[in-house]
């Protein structure tokens, strides 16, 4: 599609155009009015909040502390909010991306129920023309996506997935309105949101087939409500916090010692793990000792301790065995839960290995395994996400000279960026959480925080330099995905397969697309350069500076 054809007199134009109103998109809007610049927030859903409007199943919720998994940038609001519990619900999540909206007075400048469709960058103009599913189309100096890495639906191609007369739905997609009462229900995946929601969905249907993919390592949540007490103390160290939090490799203010797993013998190494265990949450666990993604040996033990947990928790020893992870420790997606095991052995649950037992089709009556067919009335797929670039790729994002962004990243191996917020090619583009940034390995509000400010300082740069365009250079850009893989290359996630790989979609690369430096390392990488005025940039003057 031409769409500058399409362009009138009337066509509307922003400094820029921000794609999705999550927790990425609300703080660039935030910080883009505070630089006086105009803005146009284009959001699909009804209302603000991105994952968290879309992800209503039952059992959702963060699985990091809700202290942290907020913004920071604004001492006021943390004060002003007050989380009712540890690992706080979609629910509550969502009321308080509501309560910032209003506070920061940010749905004037969004538009609901609208899908950028196309962008493509004018060579001519510097200028970015976006084309809207209702058929208009919008100007911007700026392209800036805040679509999520966790926003694509991933729904396998089951042979006769179109068959099946009653209701199947993926997490992400749940009906407003949906009674499990009397149900016969299959849930597809034990990721994360199976692992949420199975509980939930257990305590409703008549009865619950889960058809587990692979096994999972979890650790309980150990889920309390805040008192009043607790409050205070969150609130009156809020600066101490975010200092911690701005140093801390993933935002997650806890400690974490500078020791190997193979510093301590077996009975001191188990007594750490035991103390993270009982804390409740993955990330203490990853925290105890700092070679547990980069020491096979360190890791194994680590593996160990939780698959005995399993063991402990599960009274039937064959469907513990059948619920053993095969992977490293923390290289997939950490899961916390709450009453998962419990669900499993309850009597109208029935649980498939479906390594052992494949599924071969969906059936107009259920699924059909190896060994037999299950009659349901729902279908359920917890099955995941097209993960770090499937949400971008739904746009068709074209940069100067016509280039495609899908086919600039093909296959996943192309997948470069400079810094994880730019890619060559396409001049005014940034993407907040990015492939080849810290992104989905870090405490997602701080990344965006880290990234938004990044972003807005450059366009206050450019504004104030009357610079036309900025664009990664080819060279920087290859620097920095060869930098991101010798690192990854380095650690035990290249060696598993998982979404963050696309080894979750049949097809897709294995190349890890995440920048494992960690956040404050990261932070200083990017600040550096801004202040060495933008080098890995082209810069491209609306007239040529004056030379003193």
């Amino acid at each position: 599609m031409n769409l500058k054809n399409k362009l009138t007199e009337q066509t509307k134009h922003y400094d820029a155009v921000v794609v999705g109103a999550g927790f990425s998109g609300l703080y660039m809007l935030h910080r883009l009015r505070e630089a006086g610049l105009s803005v146009r927030v284009y959001e699909a859903a009804k209302g603000v909040g991105g994952v968290w409007y879309w992800n209503t199943y039952p059992g959702a919720r963060c699985d990091t502390d809700s202290i942290y998994y907020n913004y920071t940038f604004s001492e006021e609001l943390y004060n002003e909010w007050t989380w009712s519990e540890r690992y706080s619900s979609q629910p509550e999540i969502l009321r308080y991306l509501n309560y910032v909206a209003d506070k920061f007075e940010l749905r004037e400048d969004i538009q609901f129920e609208t899908r950028v469709s196309d962008a493509h960058f004018d060579n001519s103009t510097n200028q970015w023309d976006v084309n809207l599913d209702d058929g208009s189309v919008v100007t911007a100096k700026y392209f800036i996506t805040g679509v999520g890495v966790l926003s694509t639906m991933n729904i396998p191609e089951f042979k006769g997935k179109d068959s099946f007369k009653g209701e199947a739905f993926h997490t992400a997609d749940w009906p407003e309105k949906l009674d499990l009462k009397g149900k016969k229900v299959g849930v597809i995946g034990t990721g994360s949101s199976g692992v949420q929601s199975i509980p939930e969905i257990a305590k409703e249907a008549e009865h619950l087939t889960i058809f587990q993919r692979s096994g999972q390592f979890t650790a309980p949540a150990n889920n309390y409500a805040y008192d009043e007490e607790d409050v205070k103390e969150i609130k009156a160290n809020f600066k101490a916090m975010r200092r911690k939090m701005e140093r801390t490799y993933d935002g997650i203010p806890i400690d974490r010692p500078n020791r190997s797993v193979l510093d301590h013998t077996p009975k001191e190494r188990n007594k750490v793990f035991q103390e993270a265990w009982d804390k409740g949450g993955v990330p203490y666990l990853l925290a105890t000792y700092s070679d547990l993604k980069t020491n096979e040996k360190s890791n194994a033990s680590m593996a160990k301790f939780v698959s005995s947990k399993i063991y402990d928790l599960v009274k039937d020893q064959e469907l513990a065995d059948d619920l053993q992870p095969v992977d490293y420790f923390g290289t997939k997606r950490p899961i916390t839960h709450i009453g998962f095991y419990d669900a499993l052995e309850q009597d109208n649950v029935s649980f498939l290995n479906v390594t052992e037992t494949p599924i071969e089709e969906i059936t107009p009556k259920g699924i059909k395994t190896s060994e037999s067919e299950h009659d349901l009335d729902i279908i359920i797929y917890a099955t995941g996400f097209d993960a770090i670039t499937g949400s971008l790729f739904k746009i068709d994002i074209r940069g100067k000279d016509g280039t495609s962004l899908k086919e600039k990243w093909a296959d996943g191996e192309k997948t470069r960026t400079n810094l994880g917020l730019t890619t060559a090619g396409f001049p005014n583009m940034f993407i907040i959480t990015g492939p080849e940034s810290p992104s989905v390995t870090t405490n997602m509000p701080m990344a965006i925080e880290q990234h938004v400010d990044w972003i807005i300082d450059c366009i206050n740069y450019l504004e104030t330099n009357k610079i036309a365009a900025i664009e990664a250079t080819v060279e920087a850009e290859d620097a920095w995905s060869t930098a991101v893989s010798d690192r990854a290359n380095k650690t035990l996630f290249v060696k598993t397969k998982s979404w963050y790989t696309g080894g979750n979609i049949d097809g897709e690369s294995t190349r890890f697309p995440i920048y494992l430096g960690g956040m404050p390392k990261y932070g200083e990488i990017i600040n550096n350069i801004a202040k060495n005025g933008y080098e890995g940039f082209d810069l491209t003057y609306q007239e040529e500076p004056v030379k003193n």
